[in-house]
């Protein structure tokens, strides 16, 4: 099977991922009130869960700027490739399959921006996790 995703699916992908790192605070203090539920754990809890959240947007910004600055790099089969777009592909296909089996169960607030932003959202993590799957499978077969 022959692929060849293009520099500027790569690029767009990569400015997805630094978009999410930049809203990503926005949505957790407006849209989950993460802020007031985390004041309300043990004061090293608290700190752990802001790292964990500090990590997610850090990774998502490192992802984008790797995507945008070096797309060639991304697909040129290469055992660094293969470990990179495995690594990435592995990321967005788990908040995939996390978003679909457990984020319909909570409830998020009903107002419009916050529906359509969810869809934007989730048309995003599978755009990311497409993109980078298929750089894997580029890279190795």
């Amino acid at each position: 099977m022959e692929l060849n995703i293009p520099n500027w699916l790569i690029i767009l992908a990569g400015c997805g991922q630094i978009f999410t790192a930049l809203v990503y605070p926005y949505i957790r203090h407006k849209v989950f009130d993460w802020y007031n539920d985390v004041k309300q754990l043990k004061p090293l809890n608290q700190e752990i869960a802001k790292t964990y959240g500090r990590y997610i947007q850090g990774l998502n910004f490192a992802f984008g700027l790797i995507a945008i600055f070096i797309p060639s790099d991304l697909k040129n089969e290469t055992n660094l490739a293969i470990a990179i777009t495995g690594l990435i592909a592995a990321y967005w296909v788990g908040k995939v399959a996390t978003q679909i089996a457990y984020y319909p169960m909570y409830d998020i607030p009903k107002k419009n921006i916050f529906k359509w932003g969810g869809y934007g959202m989730n048309t995003l993590f599978v755009l990311f996790a497409t993109v980078f799957t298929l750089l894997l499978i580029q890279n190795i077969f």
